[in-house]
């Protein structure tokens, strides 16, 4: 094997090993970023709908708000119970965040900036082709 290919092999981990750490990781940030969003999005809802509805639609919109509303509080209760232990940070969590910045740096150093963020941004894409192609089958 030349150097090019030892360089491809170990390029192909890494590729590999940042996809899946950042994968486990993202389970837990996921829903933090969703309920930020979602919050937000309750917020537009709220401000769309106060007063621009007719009398017989104010009871089955308060519902879907209302329902969207416990949504949001059932999600929430949902992240704090993964990413935390009682009071205390999940182990599994603080060790996939530190192992995901231990990968950065190696990327780094093995391919500089410019290759951690082109692995970054391959990363990226595939996630979003996979929402993409999940909802075209909706």
């Amino acid at each position: 094997m030349d150097k090019q290919d030892v360089k491809n092999l170990k390029k192909r981990y890494l590729v590999w090993l940042y996809k899946t750490t950042k994968e486990a990781l993202d389970k837990f940030e996921r829903k933090f970023t969703q309920l930020e969003i979602d919050k937000d999005v309750l917020g537009e809802i709220e401000n769309t709908l106060m007063g621009s509805y007719l009398p017989q639609e104010k009871t089955e919109l308060e519902k879907l708000v209302n329902d969207f509303r416990e949504y949001i509080l059932n999600k929430e209760k949902s992240c704090l119970g993964l990413k935390y232990q009682g009071h205390r940070i999940n182990p599994e969590f603080l060790f996939f965040y530190v192992k995901l910045e231990a990968i950065e740096k190696t990327i780094v150093k093995e391919f500089g900036r410019r290759g951690l963020e082109e692995i970054k941004s391959l990363y990226e894409n595939e996630m979003t082709q996979r929402i993409l192609k999940n909802t075209e089958s909706h």
